[in-house]
């Protein structure tokens, strides 16, 4: 597929994430200390959007029953029980372009 285009660095300072559609799909971009991270959108749990939830770190906390996962490689951390990981996507920054390799 190779990579497509997520936005401008300007669109996700630090601290904050993103939600684009790519292809079908609805994926997570985030912005850690200058360091851009891409997972899933969808909670694995209740499929809510996690870009609506809080990015504490690089913990991403679901806004709807508080499920969270990691923004750097999309795993699991913490609920009542065991969820699926989020899958992870590969972030390449060119010039002052950030895109998601899928």
């Amino acid at each position: 597929m190779g990579k497509i285009i997520a936005g401008k660095t300007s669109d996700i300072p630090p601290g904050k994430m993103i939600k684009v559609s790519i292809d079908g799909r609805d994926i997570l971009v985030a912005n850690i200390d200058g360091k851009y991270f891409a997972t899933d959108d969808s909670c694995t749990h209740s499929g809510s959007s996690l870009s609506e939830g809080k990015l504490d770190g690089c913990v991403i906390t679901c806004g709807w029953h508080a499920a969270e996962f990691d923004c750097k490689d999309g795993k699991f951390l913490k609920f009542p029980m065991k969820l699926r990981d989020l899958t992870s996507y590969s972030v390449v920054v060119e010039s002052d372009s950030v895109f998601v390799e899928l």
